[in-house]
């Protein structure tokens, strides 16, 4: 029986349609694209950085499977910030190629676009499963107690508000992720699960920023999450973490021709709300 169609969508021109075209050219031309800036985030650690608007940031697992808890701030104004529930619903539950990550009210605009992703043939597996995940969020130290009783400082919600304080950004600016390179879905009894990352050595998820971006990016400490972090068979995933790489790049200017950074959503009412009249004034 055929699913019902997604309940956001536009047509040809209109504002979901991406012009792929673009997109692919600029995965497609790698050999002369020119490297700003390169790091690695050791485990169980975040690090923030910058991505100027019309660059590219390419994220990848040099020794093999690792969880990446990715957040995206306006470099200018980080109150636009990326909104994960409705990057869900104008895009996927788990994004690939030529699908784009937004910003929140009142902005409602693409932040980036995935431009490439090395993972793109993994689809849905027989569990259910699937990769760079908006299902759910951030582990943070919160949780953690409750589950535990214990306290922990290496969560990727404490990553992450560790990694932006150079940027005068706090816990409070820490937000929803795009889990890249993490396997997740929803079981029978509609509840969220995790599996084991399927990426290898040198699989990547590559970003076109759209506006100048501020990134952030935690090492997750469930590693590649083949060990359960809660539960009765929860373990030490020490052993199954390891490193994300970052780039930075600059494609080719030409290939920009035309582009330009999209401007923050269009509406400007008030909703609803009007001026006090104030004593003596008329229409």
């Amino acid at each position: 029986m055929p699913t019902p169609p997604p309940a956001y969508r536009s047509g040809p021109g209109e504002a979901l349609d991406v012009d792929r075209d673009r997109y692919a050219r600029l995965a497609s031309r790698t050999a002369d694209r020119q490297r700003v800036e390169q790091f690695t985030v050791p485990i169980r650690s975040g690090r923030a950085w910058e991505v100027p608007a019309g660059h590219l940031c390419r994220i990848s697992t040099p020794e093999g499977p690792q969880v990446g808890d990715l957040n995206i701030w306006s470099r200018d104004d980080p109150r636009e910030r990326m909104w994960a529930s409705r990057t869900r619903q104008l895009q996927a539950a788990h994004v690939t190629v030529f699908d784009r990550l937004w910003s929140t009210l009142p902005f409602l605009r693409p932040l980036a676009t995935v431009t490439a992703d090395s993972l793109s043939w993994y689809g849905l597996d027989s569990e259910g499963g699937r990769v760079h995940d908006l299902l759910g969020s951030r582990c943070d130290p919160y949780v953690n107690r409750m589950l535990t009783g214990e306290d922990f400082d290496f969560c990727c919600h404490s990553n992450l508000t560790r990694a932006v304080l150079p940027y005068g950004l706090t816990e409070f600016d820490v937000h929803d992720v795009l889990n890249v390179f993490q396997c997740t879905g929803l079981n029978d009894d509609d509840r969220y699960f995790m599996k084991a990352s399927p990426a290898g050595p040198g699989d990547y998820i590559e970003f076109f920023a759209e506006i100048d971006l501020l990134m952030a990016l935690s090492t997750c400490p469930g590693g590649d999450l083949s060990v359960d972090l809660w539960g009765p068979e929860a373990g030490d995933p020490l052993e199954v973490c390891r490193p994300l790489s970052v780039e930075v790049l600059r494609p080719p200017q030409e290939l920009l021709a035309g582009w330009r950074p999209p401007e923050r959503a269009a509406y400007r009412g008030l909703h609803g709300i009007r001026r006090a009249e104030w004593p003596g004034t008329t229409e």
